[in-house]
């Protein structure tokens, strides 16, 4: 191997080992974090049976009562929503078509069959109303059974009684109407009110997406605002190495909140006002689960709110607000359905992202298009799986592109064609060099070619790249979405653990990795390339390995069979006659 060779393996054997070094570093926490918990966790199950006081005050917008939990259960053709007196909210949400773990083949039998879950281990439910002591009292609600939902209701001692009755409708959706209603017969000041829109929180504790893709997140009419996890993390660092400060709060917006959302990787709670003003701010802090994720490393989730200013509510006044609930899949086309109350913004509910996390908006937009053809093929052929879907989205986008592909191949064998021609050049004009540059693209133009057109496939392409890219993280179609040996097209495709260094074996992305080898031979060299950058090119599958090997399996698929097309394409083009070229000065013809 040569000195670049040795040099790019070096570096990506470095990466690999950082890489490998902090998931065990990681793994290590979760088994000591597990093992440190283990008692807690059978005392808290011992107690269950009985109804028990809420816990301690925890970070978060909490809520303090002693008062015996009472629940009430609905469950419709999603859903099954479990209210509670503690705040008269929802205080989880059952989604009935998504289990809560996608078991990977080399775990299979260790999985449970819970279902996937929302607001679970949450220091408050879903729409409780918290603020100061006036507003909240000791916080038990009565639960009322009503036709297609729940009323909770609450009167204080000063006079004001909060009311909110639950509407359960199709699409996941829960349209609340709540009055806050002044009963003292004098002015009550109402103070500013948290209206919780929910909790983010892992599916389950080895949820290894949701450091990555949790938190919270807000519109302001015109672009979303986002809250990582690591927000609060006070173990994150900047460019892996400085640590950084933690926050303890986030507070965002001017009495332009249109809407607020808690989010993990598939599944999003959204609270979307329709009556009176925005609220005043979007606020988030971190929330304590619980026992719920005991041996998680994450036992800390994103808890966002709603924040109305504090008022005066004159005798007898009667405040109304409605607000339109989304607890569910972020299922693009669902998402759709109810876009006025998302301003027409599904995509940024779904979260593919801003900025540079979305490519600055390019991975966004072909993300939608590529989940749009993606989800219109299944609907064509139902019956297969999304791993097939992907199969024949790929050769469908490589057919799409064959012609600027087939130009560009063939204008780099023209090139390849007219190399003598530029070598002469180069030779006759070796003290002048810019006689030599002006020259050569004399012959390049004669010859209706371009240095650039190499690069054409790949500048092509690239925006297709980013598009599945930003689409296969947030696509939960693909969520246990099954295509041969994968188990789940999202995760990885694991099939078991080298033991002794606890290290897994991913075999799609090596499969990547070599026929991205061989298309790197196969494909001839841009005439006039420096030679350590032609071998830069042929070692580039190795960050493609370094990337990609424990991200989705679904993108390693996409790779796996455009570069496979890509062989054959090349293939193709070998078997197609040399181009004729012309000189710069034709030959003179011989005097007789």
């Amino acid at each position: 191997m040569d000195r670049t060779g040795i040099t790019v393996v070096t570096i990506c054997a470095i990466l690999l080992g950082v890489w490998f070094f902090y998931t065990q570093k990681y793994g290590a926490q979760v088994a000591q974090q597990r093992a440190l918990n283990t008692n807690a966790v059978a005392q808290a199950q011992a107690t269950a049976t009985a109804p028990t006081p809420a816990a301690p005050a925890a970070p978060g917008f909490s809520l303090e009562t002693n008062v015996p939990e009472r629940v009430l259960t609905v469950t419709n053709a999603n859903a099954r929503y479990t209210f509670t007196s503690r705040g008269g909210g929802i205080k989880t949400v059952e989604l009935l078509h998504y289990p809560e773990t996608i078991t990977p083949r080399w775990k299979r039998g260790t999985g449970a069959n819970a279902l996937a879950t929302l607001n679970a281990g949450a220091p408050a439910p879903i729409l409780a109303i918290l603020g100061a002591p006036g507003l909240i009292g000791d916080g038990d609600f009565s639960l009322t059974k009503i036709k297609d939902g729940v009323e909770a209701e609450k009167s204080l001692p000063n006079g004001l009684v909060v009311t909110k009755d639950f509407h359960l409708s199709s699409n996941y959706l829960v349209t609340v109407n709540v009055t806050l209603k002044n009963d003292s017969g004098k002015p009550l000041p109402l103070p500013a009110q948290n209206w919780i829109v929910g909790t983010a929180t892992p599916m389950d504790v080895d949820d290894s997406s949701f450091p990555s893709y949790g938190g919270a997140m807000w519109y302001d009419g015109s672009d979303s605002h986002l809250v990582s996890v690591s927000y609060f993390n006070p173990s994150t660092t900047v460019l892996l190495f400085f640590p950084r400060t933690p926050k303890t709060e986030y507070n965002g917006g001017n009495d332009n909140a249109i809407w607020g959302a808690a989010y993990n990787q598939f599944f999003v709670m959204l609270a979307m006002p329709r009556t009176n003003q925005p609220a005043e701010e979007f606020a988030v802090r971190p929330a304590d689960l619980g026992t719920k994720y005991q041996g998680s490393p994450w036992s800390m989730g994103n808890e966002a709110a709603l924040v109305y200013p504090a008022q005066t509510l004159v005798a007898d006044q009667v405040l109304e607000r409605q607000v339109v609930l989304y607890d569910g899949p972020k299922e693009f086309r669902t998402l759709d359905v109810i876009g006025n109350d998302l301003q027409n913004h599904a995509e940024l509910a779904m979260n593919f992202g801003t900025g540079f996390a979305s490519f600055w908006g390019i991975g966004s937009f072909f993300a939608k298009v590529l989940l749009f053809a993606m989800n219109g093929l299944h609907d064509l052929i139902p019956k297969i799986s999304y791993g097939w879907i992907i199969v024949l989205l790929t050769i469908l986008l490589r057919a799409f592109f064959w012609p600027f592909t087939a130009a560009s191949m063939r204008s780099m064998k023209k090139m390849q064609a007219l190399a003598p021609e530029v070598k002469a050049l180069k030779e006759k004009y070796k003290d002048e060099p810019q006689k030599f540059t002006q020259k050569q693209m004399e012959l390049w133009r004669k010859n209706k070619v371009s240095p650039m057109s190499g690069c054409l496939p790949m500048l092509i392409q690239m925006p297709v790249f980013l598009g599945f890219f930003t689409m296969i993280r947030s696509a939960i179609e693909l969520r246990g979405a099954h295509f041969l040996w994968v188990a789940d097209l999202t995760k990885p495709d694991t099939l078991f653990v080298i033991p002794g260094i606890n290290f897994p074996f991913n075999l799609l992305p090596l499969l990547m990795v070599g026929v991205m080898v061989v298309q790197a031979h196969l494909q001839p060299p841009s005439p006039g390339m420096d030679p350590s950058q032609q071998k830069m090119i042929r070692y580039m599958p190795l960050f493609f390995l370094l990337f990609l090997y424990n991200y989705s399996a679904g993108m390693a698929l996409y790779m796996t069979v455009s570069t496979t097309a890509g062989i054959v394409q090349t293939r193709l083009i070998k078997n197609i006659p040399p181009p004729a070229v012309s000189p710069l000065t034709p030959p003179q013809k011989k005097k007789k």
